[in-house]
């Protein structure tokens, strides 16, 4: 139980962080194969010495420069994320004006509505992702995660999938849509397809964004089309994967 991990423990922050995962599991909220994808996760974030680099902070000033920026963006919520950052999520969502999808690799109807009930404690306004009426399908795609939301994700021109797989973001960039990622794995599908590929743990990321939102949610728009065009974010990735490198 995560009150009973003391705060001098030198992996505190860790296990805190898998008692959530493992209290989402609990609930129906996370999936197995979810928590297999921490613990791989998790690897790389060791060999990033468990922090943010300037080279993932700087992928989530860009990424927050282009949820400003889109006309309508949407933040696709798994059962992870919903476990470990359902509130910070939502306050990014408020910030940016963009809209809470809940959109599931395992999908269940009972797992959709779990956590959306968690997203709407949290002063969620609005889940799509739940209406089977309005589901839309994008084509290329075999598993559950070709099903969106015909009012989210389709009518999106940026879409932000916190832990994503690579098919669906490959399919999402060649419709034309802008996406955000975050994968602590810069080597893999949904990595090297994002338009903006966040290198570090969502724990971290989430909090950094908001605080990130806060500062330029007033700039003007040629500011932040600026910081945008200065973002590189293949030479961003291959910096980050050299920092992993040194850490092995």
């Amino acid at each position: 139980m995560i009150h009973e991990i003391p705060p001098t423990h030198p992996r505190a922050k860790s296990l805190i962080v898998r008692e959530k995962l493992v209290e989402g599991f609990r609930k129906g909220i996370v999936v197995p194969q979810g928590l297999i994808a921490h613990g791989r996760a998790e690897t790389f974030d060791y060999l990033l010495g468990e922090r943010t680099t300037r080279y993932a902070y700087d992928a989530e000033k860009a990424a927050v420069c282009l949820l400003l920026l889109s006309n309508k963006s949407i933040i696709s919520i798994n059962g992870n994320t919903a476990a470990l950052c359902a509130r910070d999520l939502v306050i990014l969502s408020n910030h940016t004006k963009s809209g809470i999808e809940v959109n599931l690799f395992h999908e269940s109807t009972a797992r959709s509505n779990a956590i959306a009930k968690i997203l709407r404690k949290e002063d969620a306004t609005e889940v799509l992702g739940l209406n089977t009426k309005l589901k839309s399908v994008i084509n290329g795609i075999s598993s559950n995660r070709k099903y969106v939301d015909k009012n989210g994700i389709m009518k999106s021109d940026t879409i932000f999938v916190a832990l994503e797989d690579g098919d669906r973001t490959e399919s999402l960039v060649k419709m034309g849509k802008k996406v955000i990622s975050v994968d602590l794995n810069p080597l893999s599908r949904t990595a090297m397809a994002s338009d903006v590929t966040i290198v570090d743990n969502i724990v971290r990321a989430i909090p950094n964004m908001i605080k990130i939102s806060e500062q330029l949610v007033k700039r003007d728009k040629s500011y932040l089309l600026q910081q945008i065009k200065n973002f590189d974010n293949k030479e961003n990735m291959h910096k980050s994967l050299l920092l992993i490198r040194r850490g092995i």
